[in-house]
């Protein structure tokens, strides 16, 4: 594999080179990682590969041909693999990685591989602390109205595409360009977006200037003949695209800058504004999503429409019928009375912003948020910020942190006990349920018709809104009063 894959380079042909091959991926569940695994197949790979849980992820690629274990212990691996991907969870000391090197294969990492596909096809990568999944399936919508075919990958299942990754014919390569690990520097794409920065993954940065810099070496590997979209007015931004060599297009909502949009109007289950390009009237649009922060992605996603030169009439189409990835804003059902709805988000701005979505949307009826902290060292740090977050909120509970990437001094440096005792300073009415699997049973008797029920968080709290939808379709307790 080293003719066409050497460490840290970009090559094309990657999928004209696999094809016939084995390629093995260890994490295969995740969700860049299952999306790359469907792309593989397509491309006529033969796919094998490991995780550690059970997922509908897993089910799904399986029924796509893929063959996959749960073991993780290098039993599977075969030396015939010609290459091995590996996400940015895997450690060093994992036996199906420690096989792996013994084989002699060549391993790489995931964000390695997505910078060689993509480096086949017109790039667009899409980055940011918030907003990339939900910005990388607007862009990938957008290409595909307008009768493109786009390949893409995403960090989440998008309903309207079909699922969170596809080989498509045309030119185009969109993809959420995550920056932990440093993980989107292996990208050398013609348009980048980057929708915010904020501290965060500080367990791998040392601080804010970390990150920033990361983001500056993201911006000066955009094609020098490209576009960089950024979001106007955000200071570490501006930071970050010092001496950019491609040309730079801003977004905002009523600021001046290249794309900009009147404050949204809610009705009709849209948000409705105008767009401005350059301060010349360009078009009226409306979202199918809720939240002045969607209304920003929408923006950057337009700016990327309107380069590739796709028609205003198919993005305005296309903006109205977008109704998100999977865990971002998703509605789950609304059953006696009772809407519940799960997010992805797990850092405060992002939990900040849903709640004000959420209470816009659902104006004068109660809100709960059942919210899973998602890593220690996330929590620990921003444990004050998490606790202000939740003031749009009538009802919080919080339930055990999530581990992730903890190293066992975290996890004993933090608790959700800790956020409950902050977040009551900040008069928020909070309690706290140990264990993921009694939050439903204690929620449920205290739901009322007309409440809204978010379940928030990175991990696995999405099984408390299915398991509340389930109580409320049976009906089975005194929940649910008048």
């Amino acid at each position: 594999m080293s003719e066409f894959i050497a460490t840290g380079a970009l090559e094309a042909g990657v999928l004209s080179a696999l094809n016939g091959s084995l390629v093995y991926l260890i994490g295969i569940g995740g969700a860049g990682m299952s999306g790359m695994a469907k792309v593989l197949m397509k491309g006529g790979c033969i796919v094998h590969g490991s995780d550690m849980q059970p997922s509908q992820s897993l089910l799904h690629l399986e029924e796509l041909g893929a063959k996959i274990t749960l073991r993780q212990d290098g039993s599977w691996l075969s030396p015939q693999a010609r290459l091995v991907v590996i996400s940015a969870a895997v450690q060093e000391d994992n036996p199906d990685l420690k096989k792996a090197k013994g084989f002699g294969l060549q391993v790489i990492k995931y964000a390695q591989m997505l910078g060689s596909l993509m480096g086949d096809k017109v790039g667009i990568a899409v980055s940011g602390t918030h907003g990339k999944t939900t910005t990388t399936a607007m862009v990938a919508t957008l290409l595909k109205e307008a009768g493109e075919d786009p390949s893409f990958v995403i960090g989440g299942e998008v309903p309207g595409l079909g699922g969170s990754s596809g080989l498509g014919s045309s030119k185009y390569f969109v993809a959420e360009a995550c920056e932990y690990d440093r993980s989107f520097l292996h990208m050398r794409p013609q348009v980048g977006i980057i929708t915010n920065i904020e501290e965060d993954h500080l367990d791998y940065y040392k601080d804010l200037e970390g990150v920033i810099g990361a983001f500056r070496n993201f911006a000066q590997g955009v094609s020098r003949n490209g576009l960089l979209v950024v979001a106007h007015g955000d200071v570490n931004i501006m930071k970050a695209i010092q001496d950019v060599p491609c040309n730079v297009e801003t977004f905002s909502i009523g600021s001046a800058s290249s794309w900009r949009a009147t404050p949204p109007v809610r009705g009709g289950g849209l948000n409705s504004f105008k767009v401005y390009y350059k301060e010349d009237y360009y078009g009226d649009f409306a979202l199918g999503v809720p939240g002045n922060h969607n209304v920003k992605n929408a923006l950057a996603a337009i700016a990327v429409g309107h380069w590739a030169g796709l028609p205003k009439e198919s993005m305005q189409k296309a903006l109205k019928e977008f109704r998100g990835a999977n865990r971002r804003f998703q509605m789950l059902d609304t059953v006696r009375g009772v809407t519940v709805i799960d997010d992805y988000g797990h850092h405060p701005t992002e939990v900040c912003a849903t709640l004000q979505a959420a209470r816009e949307r659902f104006q004068g009826r109660k809100l709960w948020c059942i919210f899973q902290p998602h890593q220690h060292t996330r929590t620990r740090f921003f444990l004050s910020r998490f606790a202000r977050a939740f003031r749009e909120a009538d009802e919080v509970v919080f339930t055990d942190i999530y581990p992730a990437r903890d190293s066992k001094e975290d996890m004993e440096s933090v608790s959700s006990v800790d956020l409950l005792k902050e977040a009551q300073r900040e008069e928020v009415r909070a309690l706290y349920v140990p264990g993921l699997d009694n939050v439903a049973s204690e929620v449920y008797p205290r739901l009322r018709e007309g409440d809204v029920v978010m379940t928030m968080g990175a991990g696995d709290v999405w099984k408390v809104g299915v398991e509340l939808v389930s109580l409320l379709r049976g009906g089975t307790t005194a929940g649910v009063g008048g």
